[in-house]
């Protein structure tokens, strides 16, 4: 069965596109949090959270000054200046994300496009990326709401606790099986089984999608990290797709999966 966007893809418009851009002005209620990320951005900067009508009328105005800029106007290629306005999950910012003691975590998984021609790709594991606050949907701190290492780091107890910022997927495995797999009902070993299935169906859902677009040369070849949200209904979301995917290694965990990850891409 092919997957539709909406079962596994929170809402989402670009700002740049004129259509989506007034569809996404009509739909704010203010009920909802939303979450802006500019384009060509990392490590979470620029992100910033919609909460309000006096915050998404502040954004209107600074897209709308852009757009009648003449200069702007002039540009052959325009650059978006917000690139993606998405909502978490079902048409809101998410309010119960499955937590981990409490705290709001994703997990890291890698998409290797190992050629194009022809066409071959593999699943890689990763880790789980944790916050060191415990989730306040109602924080103004963008590290209790954003998983990455970079936004981890701004706490000054990130030298001190950031083994507990980044989980192997057997912890992770082992977390859910003692804490969640009776109550939930769900099979022993879900993150080895139905989350990985899940994750793999994704992956390759949206491969399909853009191999037509894809440089079908001979070497070419690419390692996408892809982001995944679980909710505390066990539903797998997709975050996004990272087409330069960290590869530090400042705690243990990553020490481990990461040098595995490029030897095997290369």
């Amino acid at each position: 069965r092919v997957l539709k966007m909406e079962e596994f893809f929170p809402e989402t418009y670009r700002l740049d596109i004129r259509d989506e851009r007034e569809a996404f002005f009509t739909v704010f209620d203010g009920n909802h949090i939303w979450i802006c990320k500019p384009s060509a951005c990392n490590q979470g900067k620029g992100i910033f959270l919609l909460r309000n009508q006096e915050e998404v009328a502040a954004l209107q105005v600074k897209t709308q000054s852009v757009e009648d800029d003449p200069i702007y106007r002039k540009m052959p290629f325009r650059a978006p200046q917000a690139r993606v306005v998405q909502r978490y999950i079902q048409n809101r910012y998410i309010q119960n994300p499955l937590l981990l003691d409490g705290k709001k975590f994703d997990v890291r998984a890698y998409l290797l496009i190992a050629c194009a021609m022809p066409y071959m790709v593999f699943f890689g594991h990763g880790y789980a990326r944790l916050t060191l606050s415990l989730y306040d949907p109602h924080s103004s701190d963008l590290s209790g709401h954003l998983t990455n290492q970079f936004m981890q780091k701004k706490s000054p107890l990130y030298v001190l606790l950031k083994e507990d910022t980044v989980w192997s997927m057997d912890r992770l495995n082992r977390h859910i099986n003692d804490k969640f797999r009776k109550t939930k009902g769900l099979p022993r070993d879900w993150v080895f089984t139905t989350f990985t299935k899940r994750m793999q169906q994704i992956m390759a859902h949206c491969f399909q999608a853009v191999k037509s677009k894809l440089h079908c040369k001979l070497g070419y070849f690419d390692l996408i990290g892809c982001d995944f949200l679980i909710d505390e209904n066990f539903k797998v979301w997709l975050l996004e797709m990272n087409s330069n995917p960290a590869l530090h290694t400042n705690c243990e965990v990553l020490k481990e999966v990461i040098p595995g990850v490029v030897m095997e891409t290369l």
